[in-house]
């Protein structure tokens, strides 16, 4: 396969790096396959839920604090509002409010208006937009520390579903990516989205992983439903050792990284030939929970950074974080690179 076709368009990296990495990445056997579907969301009607939903937990980043978070209908996108600060309006669900991926502690940070009125590791709580096919939410929360789970985002998960999902009236909007288009960091990690083709709408995610330690490669590729969410929703941030010991001391020094909250029953610790804590979502030989949670929780909380509708394609995954997958969706909008497909969507199911 020819890098510049895989990689199409590269609005940010090296086709050199793209090169090398695409190599290793066709070496890469797929662990995991299901693309049958079917696409969360109901093709005819935008999506809320019934009534509020409310969990609460210990803080990620100030652990001994108890965090609430309050899920309530809405008819206007997702935003969070932030209950301890009345004077402050609340902030979208959009790449246009991204503060931050952090650097230690890689985590999407929202913000919008002064400089307090922010929402720190919203990843976990954004991903449901897409995989549960949410399109109008408001989360309250009671500060910009949320809760941290022992089951990922999986009580977040029941906590929705539990207060139902509603059709409303109003149709939703589709969008999808112009052309096939790729940004590619000097390390070799990569992200390529292609547009939507077909006729129904879906979301297909290529996602694979590769670290120098107990979790090694490991790869998904599915098709994207509510059900494969669900169950992928347990997947826990993984960390090493090292990372969790210094997060928890040197760390407390620096507020950005001050992660106080990691536990081996919240957190996936691994070391460098085994994993110090049980990991989850066993699949063959292995325990694909990393990937699961880069796929399912990480990459799709990106595609909730999307405000202009439900996005559908393909996205192809290797090795990318946070950072690359903001820039990612940052650069469809800098270079207007979305197209509205809205009406042969919902033409085709008529």
């Amino acid at each position: 396969m020819k890098a510049r076709e895989f990689f199409g368009r590269i609005l940010w990296g090296n086709i050199e790096a793209g090169r090398k990495a695409l190599g290793k990445w066709l070496d890469q056997p797929v662990d995991f396959e299901d693309l049958t579907g079917p696409y969360p969301a109901p093709r005819n009607g935008r999506t809320t839920i019934n009534s509020a939903a409310r969990v609460s937990g210990p803080g990620t980043f100030f652990r001994r604090a108890l965090r609430h978070l309050s899920f309530e209908p809405s008819r206007c996108g997702w935003w969070f509002d932030r209950a301890d600060l009345p004077d402050c309006l609340p902030t979208e669900v959009s790449v246009r409010n991204v503060w931050t991926t952090g650097r230690i502690v890689s985590n999407i940070v929202l913000r919008s208006g002064p400089p307090h009125n922010y929402v720190r590791m919203v990843e976990h709580i954004v991903a449901l937009k897409v995989g549960l096919g949410i399109d109008d939410l408001n989360v309250l929360t009671d500060s910009g520390d949320p809760p941290l789970f022992a089951e990922g985002s999986r009580r977040l998960v029941d906590a929705v579903t539990s207060a139902g999902i509603r059709r409303l009236s109003e149709l939703p909007r589709y969008v999808t990516v112009k052309e096939k288009v790729s940004v590619i960091s000097p390390s070799g990690a990569f992200l390529v989205f292609e547009p939507w083709q077909g006729c129904d709408p879906f979301l297909t995610v290529d996602c694979a992983i590769h670290f120098e330690n107990a979790i090694g490669r490991q790869r998904v590729r599915f098709a994207l439903s509510r059900a494969l969410f669900e169950r992928a929703a347990v997947a826990r941030t993984n960390t090493t050792a090292a990372k969790k010991l210094y997060c928890q001391t040197i760390g407390r020094i620096f507020a950005d990284i001050r992660n106080l909250g990691y536990t081996h029953e919240n957190i996936l610790v691994v070391g460098r030939r085994r994993y110090v804590n049980q990991p989850r979502l066993p699949h063959g030989d292995k325990y694909l929970e990393p990937v699961w949670h880069r796929a399912a929780l990480d990459l799709l909380a990106a595609v909730a950074l999307v405000d202009r509708g439900r996005f559908v394609g393909a996205i192809t995954s290797y090795k990318a974080g946070h950072a690359l997958d903001v820039r990612m969706i940052t650069r469809l909008y800098r270079h207007e690179l979305l197209a509205d497909v809205t009406a042969r969507i919902l033409g085709s199911g008529t």
